[in-house]
């Protein structure tokens, strides 16, 4: 049926139409993972880019890459290839065909990644890094969630999400690269970035809070796309880190290594959030539950023990039958301290007035009589014994005096013998030590006078009356006594 002319459909151009199919291509399949054989490859073109088709046994579909990203492929792409190509579709308009702008290329065969993957699982097992005993229990209800993923994906998103509607806290996103050459790079650092944040303000400059628990996520994908969580280094830094972490990466089918070594892992990103925290509501509930049970409790405790209190209540006797014999007691017991009040204080007025008899002022001038007699007696007989002490020291140092006396050499002096001291005033005590020439010192009882050593012979002094002795010899001070010099009596002594 034919539609009038004066029809209200808004009428478009091919151009119009072919921008309108572009736009609605490119919005709905702005990210897709195509699985083709390489055809017609041109190789890169002058421009730097590539031109080629992807096709399967039923269809066909152009294909390009540009410069840039031919520049990052680790493989060069060649006809005939099996490959994955990631990117985005779109339309050319001159021509009415859809085409995919390839964003990372890569080959489909997954066989040697596989074997890769085992032999790297059985090198960490033995190592122990999947042991349960290694895993760490997950915090009851953090107050900080670290999540690793990519900051743009509808990852976060869920998370985020799932832990505001469950039980909301503060999140710290850290962002990483969830695919490529970088990817696992980029989350074991955020690993080990979050594992050695310190509560300290002062190791912690960026004021950034440590996590309570971690969450590594990302979205599905293939092999490939997950292989950044198949890495090595990334495993490693999940045994090190010292905080709990859960590992959600890919859908539920999605097994990677991260998961082994993680403490916990689930199989979603939004399951990884209901793990880390419970749900608010239901705890409020739990609590109100059990705070009403504990208000029963009580209550029916607080009636038990009232009733068990009424029936001892009533095993009880009366408080009068229970005071009646304390009460004779402490009457009787008052009646025995009156009297022996009154005795004892008989008692003791007696015994005060047989010592004041004793007291009386005769009996204390004789007392102090008697005293003073017997000190004047001990006074007497302390001044006879002090005499008869100074007499006895007298006559011992009277005798001590006359023994110094005659141990001295001043005695021999005076019986004309003489004490000879050299220039140095040391006794001269052989003839060998005398020498011509040489000044002596001769003391005798009276006095001390100065000599010269003139000729000598052996075992022989000089003759007093040679004319050389008297040439020689001087004397000085002859009438009045030299200053001696001590010689604590060794000297020897010469008879003049």
């Amino acid at each position: 049926m034919n539609k009038p002319s004066n029809s209200n459909v808004l009428e478009l151009s091919v151009s119009e139409i072919s921008q309108t199919l572009k736009r609605l291509v490119e919005d709905n399949f702005s990210y897709v993972r195509i699985r083709g054989e390489i055809s017609g490859y041109r190789g890169p073109h002058s421009s730097g880019h590539a031109y080629f088709s992807l096709k399967d046994d039923k269809a066909r579909m152009d294909a390009v890459v540009w410069r840039g990203v031919m520049n990052k492929l680790r493989f060069k792409p060649e006809e005939g290839m099996e490959v994955i190509a990631t990117g985005k579709l779109s339309t050319f308009p001159g021509s009415s065909r859809y085409q995919i702008i390839i964003e990372n290329l890569e080959p489909a065969g997954v066989g040697a990644l596989m074997a890769m993957l085992e032999e790297r699982k059985k090198k960490l097992a033995a190592e122990g890094l999947f042991d349960q005993d290694r895993k760490k229990a997950l915090p009851f209800l953090p107050k900080v969630i670290g999540v690793i993923t990519s900051p743009t994906g509808a990852v976060i998103r869920d998370i985020m999400h799932r832990i505001n509607d469950r039980f909301p806290c503060h999140v710290i996103i850290w962002p990483v690269r969830v695919q490529g050459d970088t990817s696992a790079a980029e989350v074991s650092n955020a690993i080990d970035g979050f594992s050695k944040l310190s509560d300290d303000a002062s190791q912690n400059p960026t004021n950034m809070p440590r996590p309570d628990l971690i969450i590594v996520a990302r979205g599905g994908g293939s092999l490939e796309d997950l292989w950044g969580f198949n890495e090595e280094i990334v495993a490693r830094a999940v045994a090190n880190c010292t905080i709990p972490l859960i590992s959600a990466i890919g859908h539920e089918t999605d097994t990677t290594l991260i998961d082994f070594v993680s403490d916990r892992r689930a199989p979603t990103p939004t399951a990884a959030a209901e793990m880390a925290v419970p749900v608010k509501r239901d705890l409020v509930l739990m609590i109100d539950d059990r705070g009403f049970r504990l208000k029963q409790g009580i209550y029916r405790l607080l009636e038990y023990r009232g009733q068990k209190l009424i029936a001892a209540k009533r095993g009880l006797p009366k408080l009068n039958d229970l005071l009646m014999l304390p009460r004779q007691k402490l009457d009787h017991a008052i009646l025995r301290l009156q009297g022996a009040l009154k005795s004892g204080t008989a008692q003791k007025r007696n015994q005060y007035e047989r010592i004041a008899g004793k007291l009386s002022a005769s009996a204390l001038t004789y007392n102090i009589k008697n005293k003073i007699q017997y000190i004047e007696q001990l006074k007497q007989r302390l001044k006879h014994a002090l005499n008869i002490e100074l007499k006895q020291r007298n006559a011992a140092l009277t005798n001590v005096g006359k023994l110094l006396t005659s141990y001295s050499y001043k005695g021999v002096l005076n019986r004309g013998f003489a004490l000879v001291l050299d220039e140095n005033g040391k006794s001269l005590k052989s003839i060998k030590n005398a020498k011509v020439g040489n000044l002596i010192s001769v003391k005798i009882a009276d006095g001390a006078f100065d000599a010269i050593i003139g000729k000598q012979s052996a075992g022989q002094m000089l003759d007093k009356n040679s004319k050389s002795a008297k040439k020689s010899t001087k004397i000085t001070k002859q009438n009045k006594p030299a200053k001696q010099k001590p010689d604590n009596g060794q000297g020897n002594l010469f008879d003049l």
